[in-house]
């Protein structure tokens, strides 16, 4: 059984599916209520409940008796709809009214994914999680002061971990940390969400990702917040490497494209290795798009990788019709600058 879900002043509706809460429900419907710990503890996604009952599965949150439950106060991390619902809360419409915190955090899981490509997980404190969108990067805040900038590889609804794949760069002291020094249960401290890069849920234009490297990160977040929200318009992921071997996840991808009718996949390589008889898509993977697409001008495009990959394309698909206020770019500057996004040298 499910109940409907109307929020008063920006009139956005939303069905909650029996064992959900009203918080999973919105985020599921891609409407983001403010949010902390989703455990009940912080109070953060407090609300009114202007007409309707909830309950609370494990009791009434300890943080309620600071509120006047007398004034339909709930909390809608942990409130589970007995009716359908008119609620007053505010909506989170744009990444620059998240909250920007420093928080502590556990190395949870490291696994290597390719020879030179480190998935890390990061386990938050329990009270604590952070709210972002899909696309968005975060600080790893070092301990001599400076900042390394990753992208955060999970959608927004699978919080329980940040997930972030760090290439290791040549020369680079911090991803050289991370494949040789780094252990689980280490503590690291993380500064976000940051960036403007993420999915316009809005829109109704067919999408491009294009993503070189570890440019796949913050796309692959992307993807898993269109498929969980719904986003039926066309996508189309291009993933741009050297060889084979530096391609990860492809299980996954080409059960996405079984999955969802709306979604291509395209890798290309740029130096394929004669040996391996690659059969794909070779060259720039920007020159890839344009024999895919010859007329961008009804596409968002979004671009995710090295800067002179991105200028590059730019240039192109702004000759293919792409509109400039349509695109959407995330590049990694290697630098030891406390600005670089999203890999360092050193």
């Amino acid at each position: 059984m499910s109940y409907r879900v109307k929020i008063q002043h920006s009139g956005h509706e939303f069905d909650v599916r029996s064992g959900e809460s009203v918080l999973d429900a919105a985020l599921r419907n891609g409407i983001t209520l403010p949010y902390g710990c989703r455990d009940g503890a912080c109070g953060s996604c407090a609300g009114t409940i202007v007409a309707g009952e909830v309950e609370y599965l494990d009791g009434p949150p300890p943080v309620l008796d600071s509120l006047d439950t007398s004034e339909g106060n709930a909390l809608f991390c942990q409130a589970h709809p007995r009716s359908d619902l008119l609620v007053r809360v505010r909506e989170i419409d744009a990444a620059d009214n998240l909250p920007v915190r420093k928080l502590p955090c556990r190395v949870a899981k490291l696994e290597q994914l390719t020879h030179d490509v480190m998935l890390v997980l990061l386990k938050l404190p329990p009270v604590e999680r952070i709210q972002f969108y899909a696309g968005q990067y975060i600080d790893i805040l070092t301990k001599d002061g400076q900042r390394r900038a990753f992208s955060i590889a999970n959608a927004p609804h699978d919080d329980e971990f940040v997930e972030l794949h760090i290439r290791k760069i040549p020369g680079g002291k911090f991803t050289d940390q991370v494949f040789h020094e780094l252990q689980p249960k280490a503590i690291l401290r993380i500064e976000g969400p940051l960036g403007s890069f993420y999915l316009r849920e809005d829109s109704d234009r067919p999408v491009i990702l294009m993503g070189g490297g570890t440019g796949y990160a913050p796309l692959k977040g992307i993807l898993e917040h269109a498929f969980r929200i719904g986003f039926t318009h066309p996508i189309h992921l291009f993933w741009g490497v050297r060889q084979t071997r530096d391609l990860y996840h492809q299980d996954r991808i080409r059960n996405w494209e079984k999955q969802f009718p709306h979604f291509t996949y395209t890798p290309v390589l740029s130096e394929p290795d004669a040996a391996e008889g690659w059969t794909g898509e070779t060259g720039m993977v920007g020159d890839v798009v344009i024999r895919h697409h010859t007329n961008l001008s009804r596409h968002d495009v979004y671009m995710s990788g090295p800067p002179a990959m991105i200028e590059s394309a730019r240039l192109s698909f702004l000759a293919h019709g792409m509109s400039d206020e349509r695109a959407f770019s995330d590049a990694f500057e290697f630098s030891t600058d406390s600005q670089a996004k999203t890999e360092e040298s050193d």
